[in-house]
């Protein structure tokens, strides 16, 4: 269970005005260990005096630790940053924004999820396949294998091939295996969420986990191919007049609490 009022805690003590605060991480993907820390992933908002100055200002507030019981790793963007990796092939950012695991929300983080669907194109595929691929080397070099980055590999995978034939971003892998069907990820995600953060797996699987990512790379690679998706997001006067009006108004409001 996440304690969304724990978590509120980091929002009301956050240096600077947030547009939005969501869960990420294994909460989000579906398969958290009963020790895995919580990745609390926004958008805070810099004074208009900072950014007209020369000043650049905290472009990224990070803070991590133990906080009421809790491990938090806490990463928010300025608006200008975050809206900015929204328009490249950045699906992490857009994960982050369309998360359902809402700690903090405003007006305006409804109407940027609301032009998040701009921001997607078919090259967001390679995005997916730079993070399966970096996934799978950290699992390849470890010993013992880890059942946490191997996870992560088939998430990232299953997340674009979804992408790449239905325009929606899904995070979750449990939802993306009822359609997958994959008997042995229900047994993967069974083990992560009932063992520990560093779960370890037999070293014998190494080969079918090696042909199934393979498998699953050049599935991806095709739905790229075949993707109807545009080929540049057709967002950006629409997240520059809500950066501007954020900009202008200053988050003034309190925001709340989901």
């Amino acid at each position: 269970m996440i304690d969304y009022e724990k978590m509120m805690t980091h929002v009301k003590s956050h240096p600077f005005p947030l547009v939005f605060a969501t869960i990420s991480g294994a909460h989000l993907y579906g398969f958290p260990s009963p020790d895995s820390d919580f990745d609390l992933r926004g958008v805070h908002l810099l004074p208009l005096p900072t950014v007209l100055s020369l000043d650049e200002g905290q472009q990224t507030v990070e803070k991590e630790g133990i906080y009421d019981g809790l491990e938090i790793d806490l990463v928010t963007h300025d608006a200008a940053k975050f809206f900015g990796l929204m328009l490249k092939r950045n699906g992490y950012v857009l994960e982050q924004l369309l998360s359902p695991l809402v700690v903090f929300t405003t007006p305006e983080h409804e109407e940027l999820k609301a032009i998040a669907s701009s921001c997607i194109t078919r090259h967001h595929a390679h995005h997916y396949m730079g993070f399966a691929a970096t996934q799978w080397k950290l699992f390849e070099k470890e010993s013992p294998p880890r059942v946490k980055p191997l996870l992560y590999t088939f998430r990232v995978l299953l997340t674009g091939i979804h992408l790449m034939r239905t325009g929606k971003v899904q995070a979750n892998l449990c939802i993306l295996n009822e359609s997958a069907k994959l008997s042995y990820l229900d047994e993967l995600i069974h083990r992560k969420q009932t063992g520990a953060e560093k779960g370890v797996l037999d070293a014998a699987d190494m080969q079918f986990y090696r042909d199934e990512y393979d498998r699953l790379t050049r599935e991806l690679e095709r739905a790229y191919e075949e993707s109807t998706l545009p080929e540049m997001p057709s967002a950006r006067a629409s997240i520059n007049d809500l950066l501007v009006r954020l900009r202008l108004k200053g988050v003034q409001y309190s925001g709340s609490q989901v």
